[in-house]
């Protein structure tokens, strides 16, 4: 039988690590450190915690710190409300202290930052920014406070994010297809791509594989409940309908048995799998790059002035992905990172020595709400994910490349 979840974590599992994160703490590892703080009483409760010595500490105190940097890369699990409320507090606290901030995005798209500079000299309204410049859903309630605030105090914001159609094209084509953009769009991606072997790539591959093993709403234990507490309560053409739509995805992905590992193999991955997460993972550094290089290239153009980059999570601990992408292109930079952490027990909120190393400053926050109860609905999203993800297409190709020269 094909396995879904390994079929969408791996086939799609660029866009699903730049819209998720880790954000479960894993109770079962050593060293958790817990400190005299209040219980996280609501989605909008957070803590700061120092990365180097666990010392707890208030917005001001991290902003003083934090003033002194560069560049401020602070993660974010998409959607977290406690997240985006500690973002705008915490890029109003940084401009307090240093006027010339700029504010940079993953939300919006290179090729968009004419809209975005549009929209901040009042030549355009919000909705034509977020029609034509493609804003995410969740931009009103998310990251239209940060933009007010840089318009309203004529601060730039940098479009940083590669266009999703070049995404597109690199995960189901490879990195080679870079050669078959044709300009201008070409200029909307970074120019080199960073696709070595090392930490994030290891840490890509370890995302990958446990997702497609375990599920990323899996807890162990919590399988049985899951299913315990399902609302069955579909009529018989609906379950009809269900068996149709697994055979539709089962007669799409038929050739991809091989890309699971054979039995009895262990951890090896077969060739196909190794294939498909490296034409995933450049997707990924296709993001990664492109963001570095317009942070480098807005610093290079505008001295003197200092950047709260936001980003998916994934895209920055550990100093990893973006951030290592922008010191290969500014060595010099004094790059500090801000890291989520979804407490296990919201009335004791703890973290570990793991969790700590992951930011200069790591930020405690309640987890999400479980996204699904019965397993049955998770695998029904799979297989519309599946489906959706399946169509999309690569609209660049040599013959493109060649009618625009």
């Amino acid at each position: 039988m094909i396995n879904l979840r390994a079929l969408t974590m791996v086939a799609f599992a660029a866009s699903l690590v730049a819209c998720s994160g880790v954000t479960a703490n894993d109770p079962s590892q050593a060293n958790n450190t817990t400190a005299n703080i209040a219980p996280l009483a609501d989605i909008y409760d957070t803590v700061w915690v120092r990365g180097e010595d666990g010392a707890v500490r208030t917005l001001d105190q991290v902003a003083d710190d934090l003033s002194r940097y560069d560049v401020v890369f602070f993660g974010e699990f998409h959607g977290h409300s406690g997240i985006h409320l500690a973002q705008m507090q915490m890029f109003r606290a940084l401009q307090q202290r240093y006027e010339d901030m700029t504010l940079s995005l993953e939300q919006f798209e290179r090729d968009t930052q004419p809209l975005l500079d549009q929209y901040l000299a009042g030549d355009i309204g919000e909705k034509v920014l977020q029609e034509d410049g493609r804003g995410w859903p969740n931009y009103e309630q998310s990251y239209r406070p940060l933009v007010e605030y840089s318009k309203d105090n004529g601060l730039p914001v940098v479009a940083a994010n590669a266009p999703k159609q070049a995404v597109i094209c690199v995960s189901k084509k490879g990195p080679e297809i870079l050669d078959e953009i044709p300009m201008p769009d070409r200029t909307w991606v970074a120019a080199e791509l960073h696709i070595e072997e090392g930490a994030y790539l290891d840490k890509y591959r370890s995302f990958i594989m446990s997702s497609s093993t375990h599920g990323p709403d899996k807890k162990g234990a919590d399988d049985a409940a899951k299913s315990g507490r399902c609302v069955e309560d579909k009529t018989a053409s609906e379950a009809v309908a269900d068996r149709k739509d697994d055979e539709s995805a089962a007669e799409t992905v038929k050739n991809t048995h091989a890309m699971a590992p054979t039995e009895g193999s262990g951890e090896e991955m077969s060739e196909m799998m190794q294939a498909m997460i490296m034409k995933s993972f450049s997707s990924q550094v296709l993001r990664d790059d492109t963001m570095a290089e317009s942070i480098a290239k807005h610093l290079q153009d505008n001295p003197g002035r200092k950047v709260l980059h936001l980003d998916g999570n994934f895209h920055s601990a550990s100093h990893l992905g973006t951030v290592e992408r922008l010191k290969l292109r500014m060595p010099d930079l004094k790059i500090a990172v801000i890291n989520p952490i979804a407490v296990e027990d919201n009335n004791l909120p703890a973290w570990t020595e793991e969790d700590a190393a992951t930011g200069d400053y790591i930020l405690l926050v309640r987890e999400m709400p479980e996204m699904f109860v019965c397993e049955a609905r998770e695998l029904e999203f799979q297989r519309k994910t599946i489906k959706k993800r399946m169509g999309n297409k690569c609209v660049y190709s040599q013959e493109t490349a060649q009618q625009k020269e």
